[in-house]
């Protein structure tokens, strides 16, 4: 078996697991899914205990229903929140608790309320992120971790790094049921970025492994028409190709 087949080996394992325990959560089947999970608000609540995110000023989340509670926590704790917009598609939205509501911030927390309530804003002219929130299929003690298997985690960090808005000691958390935390080792690609901490309904655990953070995108590994895809990840391509041939001097 490659490390390919066993990684989807994994996530597979996992989501028919939680689906037969009826442990997942709406919307369902979590197959392909950052799956969400009963008891994703008490894992929430757990994440938004931790001291890392009461000293952080500005939080990105992820936009999968699992984390949706997290994304509350940040509102109504008062601080920035970053979401990128689902496969990167229209870049991040900053949202911005003075400017909503309290009694909106549950709404404003959800993937159609993060559209509504948030704006736009390009990678350059986001504040500093203090504090990653990752969705994830599965994840063990040593924080190596694995998303549903598309990458767009690891291109929303690049991106962030590449625009200066995130320094790889940020540390990075993630909110699973106990289910999903797995025993197994998990081989990890050179784009891979492992969590610092894991928040379940039950507990609370802080990752012994080594850390993993890319200094950025590793151009060599993306799909190019997965590049043509993403306006943020076409518009840097432009920028590096030419940076690396700069057009001639006019005499």
């Amino acid at each position: 078996m490659t490390w390919r087949s066993y990684r989807e080996e994994l996530r597979r394992r996992v989501w028919r697991f939680m689906e037969e325990t009826n442990v997942a959560s709406f919307p369902r089947p979590v197959y392909g899914r950052i799956p969400n999970f009963v008891g994703a608000e008490v894992a929430a609540a757990r994440l938004a205990e931790s001291g890392e995110f009461r000293r952080a000023r500005v939080v990105k989340v992820n936009p999968d229903a699992p984390q949706r509670g997290v994304r509350e926590a940040v509102l109504r704790a008062g601080k920035l929140l970053v979401v990128p917009t689902p496969r990167i598609s229209r870049g991040f939205l900053l949202l911005d608790p003075r400017r909503v509501p309290g009694w909106l911030h549950s709404a404003a927390s959800t993937i159609q309320g993060s559209f509504r309530y948030g704006i736009g804003v390009e990678p350059d002219e986001l504040p500093e992120v203090d504090l990653v929130v990752a969705g994830s299929v599965v994840v063990n003690r040593y924080g190596e971790r694995l998303g549903k298997g598309e990458g767009y985690s690891e291109i929303e960090y690049g991106v962030l790094v590449e625009y200066g808005k995130l320094s790889e000691d940020v540390p990075v958390f993630t909110t699973v049921h106990d289910v999903q935390v797995v025993e197994d080792r998990i081989e990890l690609a050179p784009w891979d970025i492992t969590v610092d901490a894991v928040f379940t309904p039950t507990r609370e655990i802080r990752c012994e492994g080594e850390r993993r953070r890319p200094g950025g995108l590793l151009w060599e590994y993306l799909d190019p028409e997965k590049v043509d895809s993403i306006p943020i990840l076409k518009k840097l391509a432009e920028k590096r190709a030419l940076s690396s041939n700069p057009p001639a001097e006019r005499v």
